[in-house]
């Protein structure tokens, strides 16, 4: 599998279930087989894989195969399988599912990114741009989509790559896979002036509408050599970020956004379409977006919530249908990103809240929306799980973390002391569609802000206000909440505003650094129990950290995750003797470690999946081992879960906690 591995599933064109692997093996990015998320989409419709009439796979077989080939080459102890035999094996082997060749399908990428935009974007006639890192073939790809048809007008070359080349300046940055996020957040700090010169120096424009870089940008070193060469070396990760660094994120933006404007602005005048669908992994830069918006070269835009990757699953569904069925019925704009898995009911999340009851307090309110919206009033900042996940990289309001938009402080907060990450990176906020162009300058080019999807300016006599979501350049990553896509949510945030006269909420994914956001109640109890979050809110209850939890500790149960290696390094001394290190690691790329304690390697090395803290550490020091226990499960080594409830009267609730 390639990068952010995910499962959608869809009956007549209608989107009906979809999910990211990482949500369900909590690995950011996940490279590995969305087993998981398949059998999540087939539970969440009720059906099963005999009721499945195709599989669709987001890349032509030809094209892994040729892949496949190189990774053979190089391993040769490797078993020579192929992509269509490797697809059925998986599936087979995980679900139990003997899938037939004439039901296997595979897509063309840009065509899939394409689909499921255009399926998602209600629009008959568009201009579908499609912008990553590559294809199979190309590095975007332009259709015109007259009466809902894809037709390729134009493919740009690999070497011209927009995403390859911001992957290369991130990494250029000191950031990693996937912190593109993060460049474009550092960006507004910088000045693009400093570096404009170097940029200009490594592209062109071009009369038609195209671009071209040099031979080599395809290389992820390529912005690196540039820029030594001009006194600009790379940022260590461990490195400070300093005004030169944000100066040159700025610069990088810059030239992004000149480039995609050059591009569409050709085609919009050429192709004559006053629509355009955006997707691949470039239209997830919010920035450039909002740029399109206010470049008034379209008269509405739309921009799938899972434009990366992932939502190339749904594409790949959508190409098989329409293999199998003829042209995939156009249906209404998409609203709602809640297309994952759900929490359970109420009943069921109660029983799973009981069963943590030594660590947490809940209650039921008569009134979850007023006591929430007092809550954050007061300056509580908040987990909010609720119904179904989103399918995307972003919260929306089913797996947030919330707080008071006003406070500038409230930034630094969450992000020193819960989200555990750099200081300048931004949160967005939530309003009401009531108030959205009160507070903030809408462009007159129609757009769906149902997915934080575009940074617009906020109005400058409100910029003070919205302290905490206002960006240094005076803009936001916008989310307009509407009552009939989200009705709990729009009478949180009015309910806020008629208490504090704003309504507008600070929202941000449910998640510290270490994990992919939330997807399931146990997921969100332990991140408000290793976070600094004030509570959890979970489908109708408020819940919060007991006095003293930590000591409670010791009746959990240690669970290693299948990704979870324990590693005992024997090294020798110049005295001839050995010193023997202890090391826990997850093992995937990019996967952390640290160094462990003697005795909590021991411990771990019991583990067992039923044995608890306390059973696991007896006669041995349990308080210097439990605060080592909860440093390592704030980083996800392992999970810690409530002993299984054994009830003296079958089909009972377990106890619930005082405080009701």
């Amino acid at each position: 599998m390639y990068h952010d591995a995910a499962a959608a599933l869809v009956r007549d064109g209608v989107l009906i279930a979809a999910v990211e692997e990482e949500r369900l093996n909590r690995i950011k990015h996940t490279t590995k087989f969305p087993s998981n998320a398949i059998r999540a989409c087939l539970e969440t419709a009720g059906v099963t894989p005999a009721d499945v009439d195709a599989v669709g796979y987001y890349f032509p077989e030809s094209y892994l195969d040729f892949m496949l080939n190189g990774l053979y080459v190089d391993n040769p102890s490797v078993p020579a399988r192929y992509s269509r035999q490797l697809v059925k094996d998986r599936l087979s082997r995980d679900l139990g599912w003997e899938l037939g060749d004439d039901k296997l399908f595979f897509a063309s990428h840009h065509r899939a990114h394409a689909m499921s935009g255009l399926a998602r974007s209600g629009m008959a006639d568009a201009l579908v741009v499609v912008l990553d890192g590559m294809g199979e073939d190309c590095s975007g790809t332009i259709f015109g989509a007259p009466d809902g048809r894809l037709e390729t007008l134009a493919k740009l070359p690999m070497h011209n790559s927009l995403g390859l080349l911001y992957m290369g300046a991130t990494r250029h940055l000191g950031f990693r896979f996937g912190d593109e996020y993060k460049v474009m957040g550092l960006a507004p700090y910088g000045d693009p002036a400093v570096h404009r010169a170097v940029f200009e120096s490594m592209y062109t424009l071009n009369a038609d509408g195209g671009y071209d870089f040099d031979r080599h940008a395809l290389s992820l070193d390529y912005v690196g050599g540039v820029f030594l060469a001009h006194g600009l070396p790379p940022r260590r990760s461990t490195d400070p970020v300093e005004q030169r660094h944000k100066d040159f994120a700025a610069g990088l933006q810059e030239m992004l956004e000149r480039i995609v404007l050059h591009l569409m602005g050709h085609w919009s005048r050429s192709a004559r379409y006053t629509a355009l669908v955006f997707s691949g992994g470039v239209a997830h830069n919010c920035s450039l977006n909002g740029a399109i918006l206010r470049s008034g070269l379209f008269d509405e835009m739309f921009v799938h919530p899972a434009s990366h990757d992932a939502g190339t699953a749904e594409g790949a569904a959508l190409l098989a249908q329409e293999t199998l069925a003829g042209p995939v019925r156009r249906g209404e704009r998409l609203r709602s990103a809640s297309v994952g898995p759900g929490l359970g009911g109420t009943h069921t999340i109660e029983r799973q809240l009981a069963a943590w009851e030594g660590l947490i307090e809940y209650e039921r309110p008569a009134d979850l929306v007023d006591t929430t919206a007092r809550l954050l009033a007061d300056g509580a900042v908040l987990g909010w799980a609720q119904g179904r996940s989103e399918f995307g990289p972003r919260a929306l309001g089913h797996r947030s973390i919330l707080a008071d938009p006003r406070p500038a402080e409230n930034r630094t907060r969450i992000n020193a002391m819960i989200k555990k990450r750099e200081s300048f990176r931004p949160f967005a906020p939530m309003v009401v569609s009531e108030a959205a162009d009160t507070y903030f300058e809408l462009p007159k080019t129609a757009a769906d802000y149902d997915f934080m999807s575009f940074v617009v300016r906020v109005r400058p006599e409100h910029r003070r206000t919205l302290g905490a979501v206002t960006h240094v350049d005076g803009t936001a990553r916008i989310q307009v909440v509407e009552p009939e896509v989200n009705e709990r949510v729009h009478r949180l945030v009015a309910r806020f505003g008629e208490l504090t006269g704003t309504p507008v909420l600070l929202n941000t994914s449910m998640n510290n650094d270490a994990e992919p956001i939330v997807q399931s109640v146990e997921d969100a109890v332990t991140c408000l129990l290793t976070t600094e979050l004030d509570g959890l809110v979970v489908d109708e209850f408020v819940v919060r950290r007991r006095p003293g939890f930590l000591t409670a500790l010791d009746d959990l149960v240690p669970r290693l995750r299948p990704v979870t290696r324990l590693i005992r390094t024997a090294k020798a001394t110049s005295s001839g003797g050995s010193v023997v290190f202890h090391e826990i690691v997850l093992d995937y790329a990019t996967g952390p470690r640290a160094a462990v304690s003697p005795e909590m390697f021991a411990l771990l090395e019991r583990a067992d999946g039923v044995a608890t803290f306390a059973a696991l550490a007896a006669g041995t020091s349990t308080e210097p081992l439990r605060t080592e226990l909860y440093a390592l499960w704030q980083r996800r080594f392992f999970s810690l879960t409530p002993a299984p409830v054994r009830s003296a009267e079958p089909g009972r609730s377990p106890r619930r906690p005082s405080g009701d």
